[in-house]
């Protein structure tokens, strides 16, 4: 939840804290996922996530599939899915609750659950926004959106709901955040603080928690934990099913202010405000220098406890950092954020509006609907080049030194060790020059304006010479990001092998018995460009539900003659492909060929 230090709106909680967990099933994965990671897991060691805000259960589910697992996102960020108030559409009515039946203008349960199973599947865990510190700031009866019953200080619960003694005895609004008493026991602009400090309400809050890991969800972001004393967190947190989550709070500290994040860091990580505001500064101020070395300042949290972003909800519509609204700035702001050695990135996508309380695009009932990209006003913005294909450059990057900073104020580049590099131009006009990289050498696709091709790439190719050198053109407002994950015209190794294109098309279900360590996954990669010509970064990835042997069907042409490995990812982003030649096998003429082979190590 927001506090006054960057907000003031009517009667609404805003963004909390982003709580992503790590899936933890016997210490395997399931399908595709990243494997199970302890609590204290760094954040660099996770894909980064896409805040899809707003978008309705089924629509997410979609773009699990289409978009956001072949991009590589590890994690999917949807709003709150609890029961909340019915009012005139707007989009902080989520931030209301009313129950914690999962029914709300986003979807219903069913829904819900189909849409984790569906991500999971793609490869992509979901965390959900959760409202903990209050119900509604209605102060009549109602009947919330799936037809709950409640008034003031009376809302249902998992257990038995809540009732005039569990709520704070302060039934004011917060007048000083000076007073730590009065920003952890008072109303927020008027919402019905709950008493966290009673074992009881606790309880009702783990219950409601808990239900939603059964569904499958894989973390959790608490809303307001600034206004939530941390001891009451650390102890929602032990009576969950699963220690395994990766929590993160939103405390939004301001200078002097008794509430800071680091007493949070018991339980969880926590939203770094700083960081986001600070981009927008250097971003606009178009001097770019002071960013090589955003990551050693003493007022950003510890790398290892900061969840970072560039924009969420509430701060695209208090101007408090950039937004959709600031074009190229924007743009350039994400590439950053994606390619930085500090934090763990989210890229927020939402819609555009003109007032600050507008709702997504719904029904007159109110019922959102389904995000289209390309139409109406959702922004999209996770499948820009600038945010979907630096995805793919952090994972391939993973924990990569800094080197080769160079900058003369309106130009920053900088590499990650010997597997990426970056330059971004806030200048008005292009640059051309030669920069130092630690790449091999080799021909590369600049991923933002293209990607890897069967016949080079789509578009810009940049030769880094055998000495690293690199002498290309960065865009004026734009950038060029390189990874050896994108090289042009694909992977040499192995070399693919030409065939025929039949006309029919039937299944090979591949399956590997491999045994695995935290943190790891496998992949088919083959000589098809279903199986991903031979590019680890277009692996199809397998399900571990029948572990230890690994599997995914895909459909090939009948009677094609296919080559392919295995391999092995590790959360960092490092491939390992299985030893031996390549494995053939010939797709039949109809129904499912099933290959059960060894991991050859």
């Amino acid at each position: 939840m927001s506090d006054h230090t960057t907000h003031t709106r009517p009667r609404r909680a805003a963004l909390g804290a982003l709580l992503a967990a790590v899936l933890a099933l016997a210490g395997l994965t399931a399908a595709g996922l990243t494997a199970a990671q302890p609590a204290t897991a760094a954040p660099a060691t996770m894909r980064p996530a896409a805040n899809l805000f707003q978008w309705t259960w089924n629509a997410i589910a979609q773009e699990c599939t289409t978009q956001l697992g072949p991009a590589g996102y590890g994690y999917v960020q949807t709003s709150p899915p609890n029961e909340h108030v019915v009012l005139a559409g707007q989009w902080w009515t989520s931030y209301q609750p009313v129950s914690y039946k999962v029914a709300s203008k986003l979807g219903t349960r069913a829904e819900y659950k189909s849409m984790i199973d569906t991500c999971r599947t793609a490869g992509v865990s979901v965390i959900t926004d959760v409202v903990v510190n209050h119900m509604s700031g209605q102060t009549t009866a109602g009947t919330g959106w799936a037809g709950t019953a409640y008034s003031e200080e009376r809302y249902p619960g998992p257990e038995g709901g809540y009732g005039p003694q569990d709520f704070h005895a302060c039934k004011t609004n917060i007048s000083n955040y000076n007073d730590r008493y009065q920003v952890q026991n008072c109303r927020l602009v008027g919402l019905q603080d709950l008493d966290t400090g009673s074992d009881y309400v606790r309880s009702e809050i783990a219950a409601y928690l808990n239900d939603l890991i059964s569904l499958g969800v894989r973390g959790f972001r608490v809303d307001a934990s600034k206004h939530i004393a941390a001891v009451d967190l650390e102890a929602i947190r032990g009576k969950l099913t699963d220690q395994s989550v990766y929590i993160e709070h939103e405390v939004i500290a301001g200078s002097g202010e008794p509430v800071q994040p680091a007493e949070y860091f018991g339980s969880g990580d926590s939203n770094e405000f700083n960081y986001a505001r600070n981009l927008k500064s250097v971003l606009q101020s178009g001097n770019l220098s002071s960013l090589g070395a955003l990551k050693d300042q003493s007022w950003l949290l510890p790398t290892d406890k900061a969840a970072v972003f560039v924009d969420n909800h509430d701060t695209e519509r208090n101007g408090e950092t950039l937004s959709y609204k600031n074009g190229s700035d924007y743009r350039l702001a994400n590439v950053f954020a994606l390619s930085y050695p500090y934090g763990w990135p989210t890229v927020y996508s939402g819609y555009a509006f003109s007032s600050t309380d507008a709702g997504a695009p719904q029904q007159g009932n109110g019922k959102v609907n389904d995000a289209v990209c390309g139409q109406g006003t959702w922004t999209c913005a996770h499948r820009w080049n600038e945010t979907a294909h630096m995805v793919g450059f952090r994972n391939a990057v993973g924990t990569g030194a800094l080197t080769n900073v160079w900058s003369d104020g309106g130009r920053l580049a900088y590499g990650r060790g010997s597997l990426g590099y970056v330059a971004l131009n806030r200048n008005g006009s292009a640059l051309q020059r030669t920069f130092q990289t630690s790449l091999p050498a080799g021909r590369y696709c600049d991923v933002i304006s293209g990607a890897t091709t069967s016949g080079g790439c789509s578009g810009t190719t940049v030769t880094v010479a055998s000495g690293g050198s690199a002498t290309f053109t960065v865009p004026a407002n734009g950038s060029v990001a390189l990874h050896v994950g994108q090289p042009a015209g694909g992977t040499a190794t192995p070399t693919p092998t030409p065939t025929p294109t039949p006309t029919t098309a039937s299944q090979v279900s591949f399956g590997v018995n491999a045994t695995t360590s935290w943190g790891q996954n496998v992949f088919v990669v083959g000589d098809r460009a279903e199986l991903g010509s031979w590019n680890p970064a277009s692996a199809i990835a397998l399900s571990s539900a029948t572990y230890p042997v690994w599997r995914a069907s895909v459909t090939l042409p009948a009677g094609t003659v296919v080559q392919y490995k295995y391999v092995r990812k590790e959360s960092t982003g490092a491939v390992t492909w299985e030893s031996g030649a390549n494995r053939t096998v010939t797709v039949p003429a109809s129904g499912v060929l099933t290959l059960t082979d060894t991991w050859r190590s």
